[in-house]
């Protein structure tokens, strides 16, 4: 077992945590057709490497993994569906303020568990960091800090500012909301500006019909 070069200070994140961007890898993730990003082992690790999870070396190092093991490879990336739903699940409930339904928990309470039997601390002389140790080869190592950052959310102060992107077509984007009065409804600037357009067209709509 050796430790596996997941690159966790320099993450390119939309939401500031890792399971949240993970939960977002569902485009219309609310509606009746939701858009699957995740489609092939490969979309996984090429959404690892584009928040920066993991470097170039790495991906390329998977990718040939996966084509040697394809049917373990289908069998994580349905492994990573489920955690995301799971995910997805218990952090909108939360929004919404509703409780989590207890088998979402206890699927991301036993990939918990499994991240935190190859989590490892080290130290070198900048002080201590966390690490993680395995086989570089291991096709579901990309889990681990997925799962570690969701319960991290679950139990940080940004949990209070969790919104559900209230777009009527069904976005479904989770963000944190940092505005000074908690007032954002919207997941980024392309659901605000459909729903503006679509208040302005219903007042116009309006002024016409007098």
């Amino acid at each position: 077992m050796q430790e596996i070069g997941l690159q966790g200070q320099e993450l390119r994140l939309e939401s500031g945590w890792l399971g949240l961007d993970f939960a977002n890898t569902v485009e219309w993730h609310a509606s009746r057709q939701p858009e699957e990003q995740l489609n092939s082992y490969a979309d996984l690790v090429a959404w690892a490497r584009s928040v920066g999870l993991i470097n170039e070396a790495a991906a390329d190092r998977l990718l040939q993994a996966a084509d040697r093991r394809p049917a373990e490879a289908a069998a994580v990336l349905e492994k990573a569906i489920a955690l995301r739903e799971a995910i997805y699940h218990i952090i909108s409930n939360q929004a919404s303020g509703y409780p989590p339904h207890p088998n979402d928990l206890a699927l991301l309470n036993a990939a918990l568990a499994q991240a935190h039997r190859r989590l490892r601390l080290v130290a070198d002389e900048a002080g201590f960091s966390w690490t993680w140790a395995g086989d570089p080869d291991e096709l579901d190592y990309l889990l681990w800090p997925v799962a570690r950052s969701a319960a991290d959310l679950l139990v940080s102060p940004d949990l209070e500012r969790v919104g559900v992107c209230a777009d009527e077509r069904g976005c479904g984007w989770l963000f944190i909301d940092s505005s000074k009065n908690h007032s954002r409804r919207y997941c980024g600037t392309g659901c605000l500006n459909r729903a503006k357009q679509k208040r302005h067209y219903a007042r116009l709509k309006e002024k016409r019909s007098k």
